[in-house]
């Protein structure tokens, strides 16, 4: 196994390369991103602390990988962009550390490059989290015919979600800053966490891109919903943040998510 630095924007782009590497990753650090982790072998992980959130979610799945042997750390959403590896490397400072990476000496408020030097010496890990298997999954609500689809993670968005609703606990951040990527198929409205929407306002950025595309675009509060959670998105979620097209279908900052939806997917 190898420590060789590798930098991805999205921890969903891990692949059988990213084996005993050590990984700066964009991606909020709740318990699908560190589940993909641990399931690649990767040695050690830095994710994006995403506001922390409601129930810590942001760094929930980061803390448990020290159950598995794993160190790993997060990074402050207000010193560099959540989807971008480079900012993390270039402006990102800790925020949470697990206990496996306390052991290292990093600790809060170090900068992301102090951090990579004392992660060269990261122990390989002892085992794995579960497999999340149940990351995608569909519901009626009692108003409405219409299905809603929940995606733990907006990498599940598939073709088939053109045209449909599609409510997902990703962040709102562009991926690497990348208008393509800010979803991979023509739905009606898509729902996102606004990861506490940090440095450059990069947690909301999706949004204006969508837009570009027709697509109603919300967010809802990090602290009103957990990050990574569609369902939780649905159940509490308070929108943050709209795009015009959104707007111009009711959506309203301070609504309930689960309020607007009933009134527009009658529509």
């Amino acid at each position: 196994m190898t420590n060789k630095l590798m930098l991805l924007d999205s921890i969903t782009d891990a692949n059988a390369e990213s084996a005993g590497r050590l990984v700066v990753s964009g991606s909020h650090g709740g318990a699908y991103p560190a589940a993909v982790a641990s399931q690649w072998d990767i040695r050690a992980v830095l994710f994006n602390d995403a506001g922390i959130g409601l129930e810590d979610a942001g760094v929930a799945g980061m803390l448990k990988l020290a159950n598995v042997g794993m160190a790993a750390a997060a990074m402050d959403c207000h010193t560099c962009r959540i989807g971008s590896a480079t900012d993390a490397i270039e402006r990102g400072r800790i925020s949470v550390v697990n206990a496996v990476a306390k052991t290292l000496g990093i600790a809060e408020g170090m900068n992301v490059t102090e951090a990579l030097d004392r992660l060269t010496d990261a122990p390989v890990p002892t085992g794995k989290l579960p497999p999340i298997h149940e990351a995608r999954s569909n519901i009626s609500l009692p108003a409405s015919r219409r299905v809603f689809h929940l995606l733990d993670s907006a990498s599940l968005v598939t073709a088939d979600d053109a045209g449909e609703i599609v409510i997902t606990g990703s962040h709102g951040g562009l991926i690497g800053g990348d208008p393509a990527r800010a979803l991979k198929a023509a739905a009606r409205i898509a729902v996102f966490n606004d990861a506490g929407v940090g440095v450059d306002g990069v947690g909301i950025t999706r949004l204006p891109a969508l837009d570009g595309r027709g697509i109603a675009a919300v967010t809802v509060g990090s602290q009103t919903a957990r990050i990574g959670d569609a369902a939780s998105t649905l159940e509490t979620g308070v929108l943050s943040h709209v795009n015009r097209t959104a707007e111009a279908q009711g959506a309203q900052i301070g609504s309930t998510l689960r309020s607007w939806l009933e009134i527009v997917a009658e529509i």
